[in-house]
């Protein structure tokens, strides 16, 4: 069932676990996030990049909103790292309820007043938003400790943040990075015990794909309730097409499309156990109707 952000969220942090929040860019990514939540039982959220948006428009859109609305447990989507105040307004009018409003390549300031703007637009469609502060890289590659610190979020300045914007949740920079870690990860959890400490929404954390279960665990334990994963899922799909297509006898297309999903789907089963949320999908009993219903009363 199409499920609000906010509640799969605020849930899963009561219960000390967190949501899977996958990349889809086509029916196969769609049907592989909702075939590995229905099959354990476990919420999950689809998200949008802005790439994925640009590539499939507003027939993607729907689709991720049906998928959700028909799937058997607690589906969110969500639009993911938008800098776009039209792409923002566009995914708001076609239904989409959760945002990414990010304004992290910004000056401190410019993503304060951006995030603030968005979040007062989506809260008037009944939307939740997810900022960021700090800069999240996409390699450790050249950074030095003093350059990459730097760019982590500033817990005293996330709470000024948070208090300024009225953002729902808030995505941290504790020394992840998107994409592949070219070195072991190292994640500050000094500092993100500290944010927790300053505040009382939803913690996100970016770039999980490729973080050990140790470092999942720890940050759970100290408030992070909600995961992004797409480079694995990505590497998964091209890896199962490149198999179909390479093999001596290929399949046909359906063949092809249904490995590409059942490889994808065993990827995002694995990141379910990992995030502890396999069979909690019954402990999420508020519909996203009765959210929005409540919303539109008031």
């Amino acid at each position: 069932m199409l499920t609000s952000t906010q509640e799969l969220l605020e849930t899963a942090r009561r219960n000390s676990y967190a949501i899977g929040a996958f990349n889809v860019y086509n029916l196969e990514g769609v049907k592989a996030v909702v075939n590995a939540a229905e099959a354990n039982c476990s919420p999950a959220m689809l998200q949008l990049h802005p790439s994925a948006l640009k590539y499939g428009q507003l027939p993607l859109v729907a689709l991720c909103l049906e998928a959700a609305n028909t799937a058997t447990v607690p589906i969110a989507v969500h639009l993911d790292h938008s800098t776009s105040v039209k792409d923002i307004r566009l995914a708001l009018e076609a239904g989409v309820r959760s945002i990414m409003a990010d304004g992290s390549p910004m000056p401190y300031a410019e993503n304060r007043q951006f995030t603030q703007d968005m979040t007062e637009l989506a809260h008037r469609y009944g939307a939740v938003v997810e900022a960021e502060i700090g800069r999240i890289s996409g390699t450790e590659d050249g950074l030095t400790i003093a350059e990459k610190e730097a760019k982590m979020t500033d817990p005293d300045q996330a709470l000024e943040f948070v208090q300024r914007t009225r953002v729902d949740s808030l995505a941290v920079t504790i020394g992840n990075v998107h994409g592949e870690y070219k070195s072991p990860p190292r994640l500050d959890f000094e500092r993100l015990s500290r944010i927790r400490r300053l505040l009382d929404i939803p913690l996100v954390l970016h770039g999980a794909s490729g973080l050990p279960e140790s470092m999942i665990s720890q940050s759970i334990q100290l408030g992070v309730c909600k995961f992004n994963v797409n480079t694995e899922v990505r590497q998964a799909y091209m890896q199962a097409l490149q198999d179909e297509i390479c093999g001596k006898r290929p399949g046909d297309l359906l063949q092809v499309a249904e490995s590409a999903i059942a490889t994808m789907t065993a990827v995002i089963t694995d990141k379910l156990y990992l995030f502890g949320s396999v069979d909690k999908a019954h402990l999420h009993e508020t519909p996203y109707a009765q959210a929005l219903a409540k919303h539109e009363q008031n």
